[in-house]
């Protein structure tokens, strides 16, 4: 993060150090002269030993290549020329999984990708035991991503997207933990697959719902069946059960003078001719 407090600091070291040798140069012009190009580096020099870490920064010190501390956040000083310093950002970070093809268990070939959600909590072993801890954590993360993938089928692959995700995690966690890093989460964005299994799935998922769908069908139509036989018999053990179901059959038809409605036998014969029979 750019500070402006160093450049404060040398403009003015700069400008009381000019005042000073420009009395003295009226005096002395050789005098004057030397305290000029005195003041001018004593300026760098001071200014370059100021530094201030924002409040999600941390500052690591090395002295003549060895770790002293680490700094911030805030002001804080070092030794110009025998200190170096390096600043570490201890936010969450964001690292992309790039695009990669990966072979599942059922031979499947896919392109998949997906994104690292971590953070330093140890600055110092994120920069001493690690060369480049983006790049590492990358890494680490694809291949990662090849083994666990590879241990499952293509429907697992499509249905467990969060379980996948945690597996890689705590591959990734295990390892990380030495670089002074922890893992938040793990996401898997993207599952391509190529066209021609898109089609198939896409056929295999039409039969599937055509199958449910004449299930549901024949379903409904053994229900009904057994609806109107438990109808029929009920009708049949009541005398007056037929005639009040034609009645309301006749008076459902509606008064449109289109509908005409014969009844060659009145029902009351029919009901007496049945007891007859029955006799």
């Amino acid at each position: 993060m750019f500070s402006g407090i160093p450049t404060l600091v040398f403009f003015v070291i700069l400008i009381l150090g000019g005042a000073v040798s420009f009395g003295v140069y009226q005096m002395n012009n050789v005098l004057g002269i030397a305290l000029g190009i005195v003041s001018f580096l004593l300026a760098i020099l001071i200014s370059t030993a100021v530094r201030v870490a924002a409040q999600w920064e941390k500052g690591l010190v090395f002295r003549l290549g060895k770790f002293l501390d680490v700094k911030g956040p805030g002001l804080f000083f070092i030794i110009p020329v025998v200190d170096n310093v390096v600043i570490v950002d201890t936010r969450v970070l964001t690292l992309d999984i790039p695009k990669q093809q990966v072979i599942t268990k059922d031979n499947v070939p896919v392109s998949i990708n997906g994104v690292v959600y971590y953070r330093v909590i140890k600055t110092e072993d994120a920069i001493i035991k690690v060369q480049n801890y983006n790049y590492a954590m990358s890494q680490y993360a694809l291949a990662a991503l090849r083994d666990v993938v590879g241990t499952m089928t293509l429907d697992q692959l499509l249905s467990e997207r969060e379980q996948i995700g945690k597996e890689i995690e705590a591959i990734v966690e295990k390892e990380s933990q030495n670089w002074g890093l922890e893992v938040t989460t793990i996401k898997i964005q993207d599952i391509d697959m190529p066209e021609e299994l898109k089609k198939m799935m896409s056929r295999q998922a039409s039969a599937e719902r055509e199958k449910r769908a004449t299930i549901t069908k024949a379903e409904g139509d053994k229900l009904a069946a057994f609806n109107l036989a438990a109808a029929a018999e009920t009708m049949a053990k009541s005398t007056g059960a037929m005639q009040l179901r034609t009645l309301q059959t006749i008076d459902g038809l509606g008064p449109s003078p289109s509908n005409t409605v014969i009844l060659a036998v009145p029902i009351d014969i029919l009901e007496a001719f049945r007891a007859f029979i029955k006799k």
